[in-house]
């Protein structure tokens, strides 16, 4: 086990690596000057060369490249452009929305998708089976930010029960803070609890079909029993793979629903700091994410381990 997680970590550090070079170079070679588009037009040569020089955009891309990345191994992602802040500080600030949304959106499609995969493979062939998979179509084919905007016309605009956007601070009104992102929240969580209802729903009619559970049933289990004692293990390996792919989504979602929902989390300063050709803010806040991703994707690589010991394994096998 401790080789697997060894080897797992060192895969998690080297893609860590690589992304933080993408994104760099990717950065890196946008055309313009972002100091000249920061300052304007009317900017003289030396207002833009002292901005450069602040920026660390004089110069060499590889030593560039290496002091962005010893910072963030210290902490210090340096200043932002436009804002004057330290970065670390601005990105901490929009992470009290941003995770606590992610989070509440995942606990959402879990809450959701799960249960309804169950119904509809117990159920596998009749009416309400087929209804429950018309509805996963349904929210997989309609995106996030759709779903908000009906969610805001029928929550907030029809029956008043929830804030239509916006964002109050947890210190000010945790009440109202988490009211605030009820909706965003649901917008978030119902495209994947679609496709993990879809998901489960596939895995456990085939494990139902198998050989084992037949088996087991044979010996005087119910279908359920059965599948409670022997079959939800095997059924839990597509199960985790999709959960860990949707952490992945719904960050990147966050994007796009934060600012529908005029929402001051990680999604909606990236946004800004696009639009204000704020590279070091950029690169920053989406390396964080990048590192949310690839975190969740370990840890779902080391539950695959518990659920199927033969993976701990690998190396005598």
């Amino acid at each position: 086990m401790t080789w697997f997680v060894g080897r797992k970590l060192l895969g998690l550090l080297a893609t860590l690596f690589v992304a933080a070079m993408i994104i760099f170079l990717m950065l890196d070679l946008l055309p313009g000057d972002p100091a000249r588009f920061i300052l304007g037009i009317n900017a003289t040569p030396e207002a833009v060369a002292a901005l450069r020089q602040q920026l660390g955009l004089d110069r060499p891309p590889l030593e560039r490249f290496f002091g962005w990345i010893g910072g963030m191994l210290v902490g210090d992602f340096g200043l932002s452009a436009t804002q004057g802040q330290p970065v670390s500080s601005l990105i901490a600030g929009r992470l009290g929305v941003t995770l606590p949304l992610t989070l509440f959106a995942m606990l959402l499609s879990t809450a959701i998708g799960l249960p309804l995969g169950v119904l509809a493979a117990r159920r596998r062939g009749s009416l309400a089976d087929t209804g429950l998979m018309v509805l996963a179509q349904l929210g997989v084919a309609v995106p996030n930010f759709w779903f908000g905007m009906l969610l805001v016309l029928l929550f907030s605009v029809t029956l008043r029960w929830l804030p239509p956007g916006g964002f109050v601070p947890w210190g000010d009104n945790p009440v109202g803070a988490f009211n605030s992102l009820i909706l965003p929240a649901f917008a978030l969580a119902l495209p994947q609890a679609a496709i993990l209802a879809r998901v489960t729903r596939t895995a456990l009619v085939d494990v139902q079909g198998a050989d084992f559970i037949r088996t087991a049933r044979a010996k005087g289990l119910t279908t359920a029993e059965a599948i409670r004692r022997h079959g939800l293990r095997n059924a839990l390996l597509p199960v985790l793979t999709i959960l860990g792919l949707q952490f992945a989504y719904l960050v990147a979602g966050t994007v796009i629903v934060e600012n529908v929902f005029y929402l001051p989390g990680l999604g909606r300063l990236i946004f800004d700091a696009i639009n204000a050709r704020d590279l070091i803010l950029v690169r920053s806040a989406i390396i964080i994410l990048v590192l949310a991703v690839i975190g969740t994707m370990f840890l779902t690589d080391l539950a695959y381990a518990w659920v199927d010991p033969r993976l701990r394994r690998g190396r005598s096998e």
